[in-house]
C-alpha cells in the first residue's frame, strides 16, 4: 500500500496517515460500487480507499481491517463522519474470518505504506537511523534485528535471493555475518554497500534496497499471508462481487495473478494488470510500480 502519505504527529493527537490512494480511479471503477453494497478493505491504511468506496454510492458500508494498530487508529479518526457505515478489525487479512458476512467487493493494497516507511522508528527504511524493526504489527515478536543478527549465513543468503531477488545474496550474507551484530538500519545499509563492487554500489538503486525488502517480507510473513488471503477471499464474495488487489513487486503480482486465475469461482477481468497513468506517477512517483488486477465471482 505504497501511497502518498505524510505521517504527521502532534503531541495532542494520535498519529495520522494522510494519503492519496494509489490507482484510486481504476480501482473504484473496476469494483463497480453498488448502492447499499458492503465492501471489505483488507488493508485500510489511512482510509483513502475506504473513503472513496463510502463516497462512491449511497448507503455503502465498509469492513476495514489492518494489522497496523496505528493505521486503524488513524483511519478511525479520518473516517469518523462515516462511523455508522464502517466497522474496523485489527489483524492480518489472512486471519480474518467474516463468519456469515458476504461482500459486494473486496480490495487489498499490498506492501508497506509511506506512513510506515517514512517514520524512522518503524525501521523500514535506511534513509533514517533507527532500530532494525520492520514489524507492521508491533505485537509480533520477530524483528529484522533478530533475523540479521541471529540467522545463519546460508539462510540469510536464501531469503535475500528468494524475497529480494538479490543476485549478490551470498556475498552480502557473508559480509553481514562477519560484521554483525547490527543495531540500526543505517549500520546495516552501510555494511551492505561496502560488501558489493563499486559499480553495483552506485547503480540505479541502493544496494541495500533488495535486502531490506527481503527482511520486511520475512518479518511480516507477507507472501504466505497473501497466498492464504487470496485462497480464502473469493469465497467471501457475493455472486458478481469483485475483488481488486494492488501489488508493488513481482513476487506479490505473481501470487495475485495465479491466485485469481487458479480458482474456478472467479472470472478475471484484467488480462494484463492495470498500471498508473502518467499523471498519477508524476504526482506520486511511488505509484510507478503498482499493478492492479481485478476479478469477479461467477454466478453459481
Amino acid at each position: 500500500m505504497d501511497e502518498i502519505d505524510d505521517y504527521l504527529t502532534d503531541e495532542t493527537e494520535a498519529p495520522k496517515f494522510y494519503h492519496v490512494p494509489v490507482l484510486s480511479r481504476e480501482l473504484i471503477e473496476g469494483l463497480a460500487i453498488r448502492p447499499g453494497g458492503h465492501y471489505l478493505d483488507a488493508t485500510v491504511g489511512g482510509g483513502g480507499h475506504s473513503r472513496l468506496i463510502l463516497e462512491a454510492a449511497p448507503d455503502t458500508t465498509v469492513t476495514a481491517i489492518d494489522q497496523d494498530q496505528q493505521a486503524i487508529a488513524s483511519a478511525q479518526t479520518e473516517l469518523a463522519q462515516y462511523s455508522d457505515r464502517i466497522h474496523f478489525w485489527h489483524g492480518n487479512f489472512s486471519e480474518y474470518q467474516p463468519k456469515n458476512l458476504t461482500f459486494d467487493g473486496i480490495i487489498a493494497d499490498l506492501g508497506v505504506s509511506s506512513a510506515q516507511f517514512d517514520v524512522p522508528e518503524r525501521g523500514f527504511s535506511f534513509r533514517h537511523e533507527a532500530e532494525l524493526d520492520m514489524r507492521m504489527n508491533r505485537e509480533r515478536s520477530l524483528t529484522a534485528a533478530e533475523v540479521i543478527n541471529h540467522w545463519e549465513e546460508s539462510k540469510l543468503a536464501d531469503i535475500f535471493f528468494k524475497y529480494g531477488e538479490e543476485r549478490l545474496s551470498r556475498r552480502i550474507a557473508r559480509a553481514i555475518v562477519e560484521k554483525r551484530p547490527f543495531q540500526t538500519t543505517t549500520q546495516l545499509a552501510e555494511a551492505i554497500a561496502y560488501s558489493v563492487p563499486k559499480a553495483y554500489r552506485y547503480g540505479r538503486i541502493h544496494p541495500a534496497t533488495r535486502v531490506f525488502q527481503a527482511l520486511r517480507i520475512v518479518v511480516n510473513d507477507e507472501l504466505t499471508a497473501l497466498e492464504t488471503f487470496i485462497n480464502k477471499a473469493p469465497t467471501w464474495l457475493k455472486p458478481e462481487g469483485r475483488i481488486g488487489i494492488i501489488s508493488f513487486h513481482s513476487l506479490e503480482d505473481r501470487l495475485v495473478k495465479h491466485g485469481l486465475r487458479g480458482t474456478s469461482i472467479l472470472r478475471v477481468l484484467t488480462k494484463k494488470p492495470i498500471i498508473p497513468q502518467e499523471d498519477e506517477i508524476g504526482n506520486n512517483p511511488r505509484s510507478r510500480s503498482a499493478k492492479l488486477r481485478i476479478a469477479e465471482r461467477k454466478e453459481p
